[in-house]
């Protein structure tokens, strides 16, 4: 009887593995009872998801500035020579220029702060007119980066001192310019918001989902000046942000160099639904 059973099992075995192998039989696929199919599966939609209706929208433009008092000086200077000969101009010229960076670096200015901005070697003529030349002109300037804003009524004085006879520009700066333009987009953007807001309430109307964004990049190429009463009007936002370096930012000293505010600004538009 054992070996009964056995023979069956075996024969059965066989059947199985034939049926499983030969080719041109339908695949045989297993599934759970009750258990949907991927077709079958329902998708499911969750009760935070909003529909955006965009047949009616609501476009609003939103501005900020914010104003920062500077932490860098950018200082053009030099001196203007003239003689009779090139070698004596320039040996004048240069002798001038020495002078005066040896008195910046005295006010513990580093050297790499101190750089050449332009030379120019030119003739100068007996007339408009005419083509002789009576003498040379050297005009040579550096440019001078302030790391410390309170030397620069002091670096003025000591250059013109030390010879300069030319102060071409002298101009204020942000280090982190980056970091209040992000701070400026940000205002901007919560200004659009809330005008948006306020507009669709007063039309009876609530806003829905925001459509479109666009920023005017235009702003940050003049997006930092002295800050002036005209640039006003187009402003939502006006914040005042601490001094760069963190001090109170004032001079050490009278001058006639007064530091003022840069302010950095910022102008978007968006496009909310209406619901």
């Amino acid at each position: 009887m054992e070996q009964t059973t056995t023979i069956l099992n075996l024969g059965l075995t066989l059947v199985l593995g034939i049926l499983v192998t030969a080719p041109g039989l339908p695949t045989l696929a297993v599934q759970a009872v009750g258990a949907p199919t991927a077709a079958q599966t329902p998708t499911k939609t969750t009760s935070t998801e909003q529909v955006c209706d965009t047949s009616r929208s609501i476009q609003v433009s939103g501005a900020a500035v914010v104003n920062v008092i500077p932490d860098r000086v950018l200082i053009q200077l030099g001196s203007e020579s003239n003689d009779k000969t090139p070698q004596k101009v320039e040996t004048v010229n240069s002798a001038t220029i020495n002078r005066i960076i040896r008195s910046l670096k005295a006010l513990g200015i580093e050297e790499k702060d101190i750089v050449t901005d332009y030379y120019i070697i030119q003739p100068v003529y007996e007339s408009y007119d005419s083509l002789r030349i009576k003498g040379y002109r050297i005009d040579n300037v550096i440019a001078i980066t302030l790391r410390d804003i309170t030397l620069v009524n002091r670096v003025l004085v000591t250059s013109l001192e030390a010879g300069a006879n030319e102060v071409i520009n002298v101009e204020f700066y942000l280090s982190d310019l980056r970091k209040y333009r992000d701070q400026a987009r940000e205002l901007a953007m919560v200004a659009a918001q809330e005008k948006a807001r306020n507009l669709a309430l007063a039309a009876g109307a609530k806003t829905g989902c925001i459509m479109h964004i666009n920023e005017n990049t235009w702003s940050y190429y003049n997006g930092w000046w002295r800050q002036q009463d005209n640039a006003r009007w187009t402003q939502n936002v006006v914040q005042n942000a601490a001094p760069a370096g963190g001090g109170d930012g004032a001079l050490s000293e009278a001058g006639p160099v007064n530091l003022g505010q840069i302010s950095v600004k910022a102008e978007v538009s968006a496009t909310f639904s209406l619901k």
